[in-house]
């Protein structure tokens, strides 16, 4: 490949006074230099960026250690400009990114937690992901499953990961049996707030393992488009007595859930813990409604567990990108925008879809093609408007989604 060159591009925050939860820090566009990697780092290319939530919280000043200098985004499908020791074998695949460092591969949490950090405009991690180029260590990333589109590869990690491990190690109802094989076959599980990326993610993965599946949404729509992802139904968390009425959608063989994923937090504890079987288990990767969780002696009673979940290890996305590639699982994405980093009106647009919860699914930049589509062949016009199309249509609006990260 040619040299790069010795600055490039990047998307950061531009710092104003205000209040948190009030203030709203503009977008920049900043020169950055282009690190030299070293023989154990990949040089990138994004040519899809997408946004979480903790993007948006940190552009309101309520997110931890926001930088004025790091790039923004934790999310991106890369093409390799250059790997180590010089492998054009690897040149020009496409991968995707871990979206925090410093977590290995211990079940129980970071083996450092002061060496844990998420990737994308915080002072805590100086790299972020949307920029022209991109210097990340190789066993950072993952090849990207060959059937995603670059939208769907970008859309992947954080939420994928978060889910995840919600699920398979979090939840008690998933079993392994090796080679990337899982089952939860006949349990019944809860997903609140579907929409969100990282409830979307948890369906997508929990119907492909065999578990029967339930969801809450503010919006009718939004659990139709559920039901065709394969959710059995689901109810409005905004209806009184809502509990009442997914009690009576359980099968009778099996009257009950084995456990609830959910990101908002309040009651769900109170109201959700009525269906759990004993020792059921509630594992909360969020609270949007409230900084707590009610916990009543009911709970206690019954002993429900609540396990709280941060993103994942190392291990885990490994896990995970490995599950979607033999499964062949998509991420849904609501809406895609093209013109890069320099389409700052359109990349606000994306933002504004995410204050007012517009969105069902996640929300994506293209920066640059990288000219694949799904299993390595060349893009077709015809099937990436099909493809898009299709994605488009299960944009609806949902404001009880994703978390505090997400």
């Amino acid at each position: 490949m040619a040299t790069p060159p010795q600055t490039h591009q990047a998307l950061a925050m531009k710092k104003v006074d205000g209040k948190p939860g009030e203030v709203w820090y503009p977008l920049q566009l900043t020169t950055v230099p282009t690190p030299v990697p070293s023989s154990s780092q990949l040089l990138l290319r994004p040519t899809h960026l997408s946004l979480n939530h903790r993007d948006l919280f940190l552009r309101q000043a309520l997110y931890p250690s926001p930088s004025f200098t790091t790039p923004l985004l934790s999310d991106a499908c890369c093409v390799v400009l250059s790997s180590p020791h010089h492998k054009s074998s690897a040149e020009a695949s496409r991968v995707i990114l871990n979206p925090a460092h410093g977590w290995l591969d211990s079940p129980l949490g970071p083996e450092s937690p002061a060496d844990f950090a998420i990737l994308g405009g915080t002072s805590t991690n100086p790299l972020g992901v949307a920029q022209a180029l991109l210097v990340v260590a190789a066993d950072e990333t993952a090849a990207c499953p060959t059937h995603l589109f670059g939208a769907e590869a970008a859309a992947l990690p954080l939420t994928g990961l978060t889910g995840w491990r919600t699920l398979v190690t979090k939840s008690g109802i998933i079993e392994s049996s090796g080679n990337a094989s899982y089952s939860g076959q006949g349990k019944n599980l809860l997903v609140t707030g579907i929409g969100g990326g990282v409830a979307l993610m948890v369906l997508l993965f929990a119907v492909q393992m065999g578990v029967r599946v339930w969801v809450t949404s503010g919006e009718a729509g939004k659990i139709a488009k559920a039901r065709e992802l394969g959710a059995e139904g689901g109810v409005s968390y905004k209806e009184k007595g809502w509990e009442k009425e997914l009690k009576g959608m359980l099968p009778k063989e099996r009257p009950y859930l084995d456990a609830i994923i959910d990101g908002a937090g309040g009651d769900i504890v109170l109201k959700g813990g009525r269906l759990l079987k004993p020792g059921g288990v509630v594992v909360s990767y969020g609270m949007t409604l409230a900084p707590s969780l009610s916990y009543p002696m009911q709970a206690v009673l019954n002993n429900v567990e609540v396990r709280g979940s941060t993103m994942g290890s190392r291990a885990e996305f490994q896990a995970m990108v490995a599950f979607v590639a033999k499964e062949k699982i998509r991420p849904v994405v609501s809406r895609v925008i093209d013109g890069g980093l320099q389409n700052l009106e359109g990349i606000e647009s994306l933002f504004d879809d995410m204050k007012a919860g517009r969105q069902f699914g996640k929300l994506v930049i293209a920066v640059g093609e990288d000219g694949k589509g799904p299993e390595g062949g060349e893009i077709d016009i015809l099937d990436l408007t099909y493809a898009s199309l299709e994605l488009i249509l299960l944009a609806l609006d949902d404001s009880r989604m994703g978390s505090f990260f997400f």
